[in-house]
């Protein structure tokens, strides 16, 4: 069975959506980007890979990750690991819509710009 964003959303409590939607608005706001549905992740691709993902829960919170080029400390990370030697993916949990402040939109731009090819620029 492939599965669908609206798979991911049946059935989920409507404060979990809500942190989906906005979630996904943030995304928006970086620019063009299509999605890659899992069962596992709701994953977004920008022009050369996939940088974030994400889900709702059915305890009415926001799962997901971000791969950024450096790394993050912040109690809304869950963890921080290396992906690659330019990339560390970060795993997210929110709970509430303030969560999704200013701060996380700019952890989903640096995120867009890994998804556009930003971590193979050599001259870092």
């Amino acid at each position: 069975m492939e599965w669908t964003v609206e798979d991911h959303l049946r059935d989920k409590p409507a404060a979990a959506v809500a942190l989906y939607e906005r979630f996904v608005e943030l995304v928006a706001a970086c620019g063009p980007f299509t999605y890659a549905v899992a069962k596992t992740t709701i994953t977004v691709k920008g022009t050369r890979r996939g940088f974030a993902g994400a889900r709702p829960t059915e305890k009415g919170q926001l799962v997901g990750y971000l791969d950024l080029q450096r790394v993050v400390s912040d109690p809304r990370i869950r963890s921080a690991a290396p992906y690659t030697k330019r990339l560390f993916v970060h795993h997210f949990r929110v709970s509430d819509l303030a969560e999704l402040d200013e701060d996380f939109a700019g952890w989903v731009a640096e995120a867009y710009q890994v998804g556009a090819g930003a971590h193979l620029d050599r001259q870092v």
